[in-house]
């Protein structure tokens, strides 16, 4: 095994901009695993992050990256699932844009069979936040309709698999035909451009006027009032982002009147503890699916950690469908 350096390449976020630096190797607290990554996914935070609106909790590294997958080179004490030499992949508070990352073993998932690391880093920043919404706050259970925004996005080609997979039904909306068809392909039982089409009428003529059970939102602002239209009687409405603002304006006769539960969620500031708790669940239930086939990651594209740059522009510009990685991220 190659002896750890003392430094690495990474990418921190400064003035709206992205720079490769040499940092010295973070250190192992208790708890905690090296991963030599391999690959790291790039996702929306990581674009606030770079922009200065969605800084680091107090403490986390300023290096991005939320999701990656590698080789554990070392572990820190009172650690006991892994091994040195164990394939995994993780999710960060931050670092993950980089040659090698420190993580909690909690947050470490083995990577699954027959997956390569440059798939499995695409895993853990989508998956863990489809489980923590769509099925732990929003109740996702077999034959339920769920109203899925962003059906293309990373979170989104996720979240049609993993309602399918669990017996359930996706209708998603999307910015253009093309993405229409990729997501039923994945899976979507009705895609919706709101570019052209009304994804409320869309909704209740293929619910026959009854709604949806679930709404996973990453708009916000003007869509609630219309999330609230297309939802169910006891339905439930989870925010994940919002891409269109954080202020809304709703009647809350609606949520009275149909017993609605409005609810949401951020993943990056949940305590150690309770990622760990994600993790064990999501191994349990979504890893089974991976191993069947019935959920695989969407690699729109690749980019070196030095064009890093690129893949911003990438995922700023809305063309891709599922996820964009960085690899490889080391040189040795």
């Amino acid at each position: 095994m190659s002896t750890i350096p003392s430094q690495m390449r990474a990418v921190i976020a400064e003035n709206d901009s992205l720079k490769l630096v040499t940092v010295l190797m973070p250190q192992l607290g208790a708890g905690e695993v090296l991963i030599k990554l391999s690959a790291a996914g790039v996702n929306r935070p990581d674009i606030l992050q770079r922009q200065g609106k969605y800084n680091p909790p107090a403490g986390v590294t300023p290096v991005l990256g939320l999701e990656g997958a590698g080789e554990i080179v070392a572990l820190g004490t009172n650690t006991s699932r892994y091994k040195i030499g164990d394939k995994v992949c993780a999710l960060f508070a931050g670092g993950a844009y980089a040659e090698y990352a420190v993580a909690p073993e909690g947050q470490c998932l083995p990577v699954p069979a027959g997956m390569d690391l440059l798939h499995a880093a695409l895993l853990p920043e989508a998956v863990f936040t489809v489980w923590a919404n769509l099925f732990e706050a929003g109740q996702l259970k077999q034959n339920d309709i769920a109203l899925i925004h962003g059906g293309s996005s990373g979170i989104g080609t996720f979240a049609i698999q993993m309602a399918k997979a669990a017996g359930a039904h996706a209708i998603v909306t999307v910015g253009s035909e093309e993405k229409a068809a990729g997501c039923l392909k994945l899976g979507a039982a009705c895609a919706v451009s709101y570019a052209s089409d009304d994804f409320i009428k869309a909704v209740h003529d293929y619910t026959k006027g009854r709604g949806v059970d679930v709404v996973l939102d990453m708009i916000g602002a003007d869509y609630i009032p219309r999330n609230l239209q297309c939802l169910a009687p006891h339905g439930r409405h989870v925010s994940i982002a919002t891409q269109h603002g954080s202020m809304a304006q709703i009647d809350i006769r609606t949520v009275m009147s149909k017993q609605l539960v409005l609810t949401g969620s951020t993943l990056r500031p949940r305590s150690v503890a309770e990622k760990s708790r994600l993790a064990r669940e999501i191994e349990a239930h979504v890893w089974p699916w991976i191993a069947a086939g019935a959920v695989k990651p969407v690699l729109f594209q690749s980019v070196s950690l030095e064009n890093v740059i690129e893949a911003h522009k990438v995922m700023e510009s809305g063309v891709h469908i599922g996820k964009i990685a960085l690899f490889p991220l080391n040189r040795s």
